[in-house]
């Protein structure tokens, strides 16, 4: 038994041999012994002893497995060879005890499954990843160990006993609020901060807390695959991806939110996971082949017949194995990381009910995903009755509602109706948003969380500047006229009660289309929009909108009334809200003419316009007001404080004013062989912009001639160079601003 090493020796006719050394393990059968109670699949730290740790793989129909890593120089060696607890043959864990591991000292390791597999542990809270750690800046992730090279392969996990505890300041205290009064920001740390890193995003809650958002919700950041992503192609589901920085950085980013008021929500995919995943990698075909019958997660295929809705391998939610797995994922981000809620990506995915051509995307109804759905709310539930569950589901009303009913939020996408609206599309119901109203849909509750852009949908704005209507002197298309029509969007979203989420720098007016350079690609980060006059006003018309929801029951309580008239082929369009505590009536005209309209006041007296301040003795209710094209009034027949006045209008110079000179970062970046360069020039000067090697020498000229004050995007293509460091060096008027990037073929 144990190791045995041997030589094999050749010898030909001429006397000349060759010899080559190897080893042989030779082992029994693994010792039959059942864990100690409390241990969990995954690491588990003891407190009997200095660095005792337990690890636990539950690896049913396996045969053998050791231990290998850092403890023990990655050897396979019979002092790692995990013991076997067998419930049946479905139910078997491995198991071994390490002890006198250095408290404080992170170890990777994996296990060696069957002499064949190496995988790290699934339940890991930190993985390691020879292709992609390399590219994760120090500054990102300091003191990251570094990859065991030259002694294993394929994706490590990492344990530590002994490690100090978070110390948690607000989040025991913080209070969720409640479902209707949410208002969410979307976003995606990668191309929403430059560092992408947790500890710069804190530094960024000033900006979204002066906003008035109380969620943030986070695209996927569980440990996926490579470094930039959207994160929806997830592996490791209790690690958080080291791209975004350590778990401590996310537990103190959570810790301010709360302090803040702000709840964080979880965008997190159950649907599906990628090939890295060691729950895929244990049974699969070959190396990256799809799963076995055996494995006790995931089916065999997608049960999707249109591939437009297939996404890595599917998990079997009628496995009570994935269920207790689903259950353990919901239940350590609420316990460990203190998340608000979840955000379930393509939950029409959640069942074994084969969607056909007849239904390609699953949306018809669907008995089995519902009890499906509903078990794992109520799971959550049990764990904080106040999380927030939030289904990604966009299936017919009928199993929308009965969703809804249970207490679930539902996302609801009116995007397609939003931007016929901004564009002045009005013909054949184009721009009826009141779908977007809860009420609308038959609903009890105000379970729909309403949007008209998210990380899916393309850009309002974008379309606006791109295909907007005209009329005369009246241009959607002229960047002025597109920013208050965005400030009209706002107004007819926010104060249609229900939950809200808007995307990243929708507030600022973001035009950049989702396809440049293509769908999921990075995104340029345009911080220096701040700086625009007239996209700061579109800010503080948000701003505005959202303190004036947040304060007043009207905006957002079930218990208002709501009356909507938006699907009008004039582009005439009226809200009217009544609650006990104040009535309300927004009145907008999304056409490219003038219109009158009929507010339909509740009644005569004094009523109020919130972003004026002037005060209307409306002497008959039905009186006709007449509106530009994009002009719209919020009228409340109580008095409130107006927002800083002037927000609604714009500067007089259409571009973009003022301007600085500025060069953002490329992106992307690494990239190969193109990336997009934006920048922007104070006066008009002759401006230069050169791309210069690491020795300093300009290995291309892209601009150099006089430009106007504006702000301008350029493509270079970097085929004909070879990979490595270049600089992207933009000069005018005796200034000069460099920003390096990578070329990485």
């Amino acid at each position: 038994m144990g190791m045995h090493e041997l030589t094999a020796i050749a010898l030909d006719s001429s006397g000349i041999s060759d010899s080559s050394l190897f080893y042989i393990m030779v082992h029994d059968e693994p010792v039959e012994s059942q864990r100690m109670p409390g241990v969990k699949d995954g690491i588990n730290y003891l407190d009997v002893g200095v660095g005792t740790t337990i690890l636990s793989l539950f690896a049913p129909y396996k045969d053998f497995v050791y231990v290998i890593g850092d403890f023990n120089d990655w050897m396979v060696d019979e002092n790692y060879y995990m013991m076997k607890d067998v419930g049946s043959a479905d139910s078997v864990h491995f198991w071994i005890t390490l002890e006198n591991l250095s408290p404080g000292t992170e170890y990777a390791f994996q296990y060696l499954v069957d002499g064949g597999i190496r995988i790290a542990d699934p339940y890991t809270d930190k993985a390691l990843d020879k292709w992609n750690d390399p590219w994760i800046p120090e500054a990102t992730y300091p003191n990251l160990i570094e990859y065991p090279f030259g002694k294993t392969d394929h994706i490590t996990s990492v344990l530590q006993p002994g490690q100090t505890p978070f110390d948690w300041q607000h989040s025991d205290t913080f209070e969720r609020a409640p479902k209707e009064e949410l208002i969410i920001y979307e976003l995606l740390v990668r191309d929403f901060i430059s560092r992408h890193d947790f500890q710069t995003l804190v530094d960024t809650l000033d900006y979204l807390e002066n906003l008035g958002i109380n969620a943030i919700e986070l695209m996927p950041f569980n440990e996926f695959e490579g470094n930039s992503s959207w994160g929806y192609n997830p592996s490791f589901y209790f690690a958080p991806d080291k791209y975004y920085g350590p778990k401590n950085a996310l537990k103190a980013f959570v810790d301010e939110c709360h302090n803040r008021g702000i709840a964080v929500i979880m965008d997190i995919v159950l649907n599906h996971t990628y090939g890295q995943s060691p729950f895929v990698r244990l049974y699969n075909v070959g190396e990256w082949g799809p799963p076995t019958p055996q494995n006790p997660w995931y089916n065999t295929q997608s049960n999707f017949t249109n591939p437009d809705a297939q996404w890595g391998n599917d998990f079997n939610h009628e496995s009570i194995h994935t269920q207790k797995l689903v259950d353990r994922i919901n239940r350590y981000w609420i316990e460990e990381y203190k998340m608000d809620g979840f955000r379930f990506d393509f939950t029409k995915g959640f069942g074994n009910n084969v969607k056909g051509s007849n239904d390609p995307w699953g949306s018809n109804y669907d008995a089995d995903r519902i009890r499906l759905l509903k078990r794992m709310a109520d799971e959550i539930w049990d764990v904080d009755s106040t999380v927030y569950v939030i289904l990604e589901h966009l299936a017919v009303n009928m199993e929308e509602k009965e969703l809804a009913d249970h207490g679930m939020l539902l996302w609801g996408n009116t995007n397609y109706n939003y931007a016929e609206a901004a564009m002045g599309y009005h013909d054949n119901g184009k721009s009826d948003f009141s779908w977007g109203y809860y009420g609308t849909r038959g609903w009890q509750y105000p379970h729909v969380v309403t949007y008209f852009e998210s990380h899916d949908e393309e850009r309002i704005m974008y379309k606006n500047l791109s295909w907007g209507y005209s009329a005369g002197d009246y241009n959607i298309k002229n960047i002025s006229t597109a920013l208050n029509r965005m400030k009209l969007v706002s107004a007819f979203f926010f104060t249609i009660p229900g939950p809200k989420m808007f995307w990243q720098f929708g507030e600022l007016g973001y035009d950049v289309s989702i396809d440049d350079p293509c769908r999921v690609c990075e995104k340029p980060i345009l911080w220096n929009y701040q700086n625009n006059v007239n996209r700061n006003r579109l800010y503080k018309v948000y701003q505005a909108l959202i303190n004036l929801r947040k304060e007043y029951p009207v905006f957002y309580s079930a218990n208002t009334d709501v009356s909507l008239s938006v699907g009008s082929s004039t582009g005439k369009k009226r809200i009217r809200l009544s609650h006990s505590e104040m009535k309300a009536v927004i009145i907008g005209n999304f056409a490219v003419t003038g219109h009158s309209i009929d507010p339909q006041f509740y009644h005569t007296g004094m009523w109020y316009d919130y972003f004026s301040g002037d005060s209307v003795d409306v002497q008959n209710v039905n009186d006709q007001i007449s509106l530009l094209p994009g002009e719209f009034h919020i009228y409340t027949d109580s008095f409130i404080e107006p927002p800083e006045q002037g927000i609604l209008t714009n500067t007089n110079d259409e571009s973009f004013s003022p301007h600085e000179f500025s060069l953002s970062q490329n992106y992307p970046n690494p990239f190969n062989p193109e990336t997009t360069i934006r920048f922007s020039v104070a006066s008009t000067h002759t401006s230069q912009l050169q791309i210069v090697d690491i020795m300093g020498r300009s290995v291309d000229t892209l601009i150099d001639k006089q430009l106007s004050p504006g702000e301008y995007s350029i493509t270079w293509d970097g085929s004909t160079h070879p990979s490595g460091v270049y600089f992207i060096r933009l000069s005018s008027e005796n200034k000069m601003k460099t920003i390096k990037m990578i070329l990485l073929k």
